[in-house]
């Protein structure tokens, strides 16, 4: 088997920043930059480019078999891959309960996509990291020589592949803090890795449990055989966890879009711009910083 050819898909790298001119920051004498990895691929978006990509080349044609929830942005961008590139795919979806029901608009763009979902208890799925369940699925679904990606698509390759996010955002001199929003750590833990050692990472989680440190650390290790660059994380602005989009974040979203004409996708960058617009009225950022917030997604569908 071969590699895919990844470059054919045409990738936008380094990605645009953007400077947005935002009273909510100017009045504290910062400056808000958006790294606008969202329009890296129109596909295979933001930091999914970034973590698939080294994956799908370690593939090497062989069905690619990866992990999510119902809304997983990571399936959806696995099983466009594997539509762009010919790659059989396999979605092993949280909730054996969803198997009877309709497809929700993000499973039905996967299936679209030629993905095949498989859908296990929620009992199973804590436990797919563990080599006797995860050799279970594989049978279940007769892909035993599948290249298994995990949940987020956070791995050390991922993790490496990150690093040049953080190396694009070196080359910017008066770039002081750049921040993003988590799911897995794995962009973070790789951003962190290519910054300067005068630039530093602010992580906004967007699930709640506060255990996201010791993961990304973890990840670090992995990948670099330890803690690289400076990063910190903010856990007060998950809203109730993920997915969770209650009245105050949609509404805030929608009043960035109409502000910058800037499409929000509201699992992640809502979460991050808000917190960015708090931390600023908290005096977090010392006047005369700049601010890059990097754009993971745009809205879906």
């Amino acid at each position: 088997m071969t590699s895919p050819d990844l470059a054919a898909l045409r990738p936008r790298l380094p990605s645009p920043v953007e400077e947005i001119t935002d009273r909510r920051f100017g009045r504290h004498g910062v400056r808000l930059l958006l790294k606008r990895d969202d329009l890296i691929h129109p596909d295979l978006i933001g930091n999914k480019w970034r973590k698939l990509a080294p994956n799908l080349a370690a593939a090497a044609g062989r069905t690619v078999l990866t992990f999510g929830g119902a809304y997983s942005n990571h399936l959806r961008a696995t099983a466009a891959a594997g539509r762009l590139l010919g790659l059989r795919t396999v979605g092993v979806v949280r909730g054996q309960e969803l198997a009877d029901r309709p497809l929700n608009p993000s499973l039905t763009r996967c299936a679209a996509d030629g993905m095949r979902l498989h859908f296990v208890d929620r009992s199973t799925y804590r436990r797919k990291t563990e080599p006797e369940t995860l050799a279970g699925v594989l049978r279940e679904v007769d892909a035993e020589d599948a290249y298994v990606v995990p949940e987020g698509g956070s791995n050390s390759l991922a993790v490496r592949g990150c690093r040049a996010l953080g190396e694009e955002l070196r080359a910017r001199a008066d770039v002081d803090v750049v921040a993003l929003a988590c799911g897995t750590g794995g962009t973070l833990a790789g951003l962190a890795a290519g910054l300067a050692p005068d630039q530093r990472v602010l992580g906004i989680p967007v699930l709640k449990g506060g255990f996201l440190g010791t993961d990304v650390a973890a990840l670090q290790e992995r990948a670099f055989g330890g803690r690289q660059g400076a990063w910190s994380l903010d856990d007060r602005f998950h809203f109730g966890g993920y997915a969770r989009v209650p009245a105050e974040l949609a509404a805030f979203a929608e009043d960035f879009e109409d502000r910058h004409g800037l499409p929000v996708e509201r699992l992640y960058v809502a979460k991050l711009l808000y917190g960015l617009v708090a931390m600023a009225d908290e005096g977090a950022f010392p006047r005369g910083s700049t601010v890059a917030a990097v754009v993971t997604g745009r809205p879906f569908p």
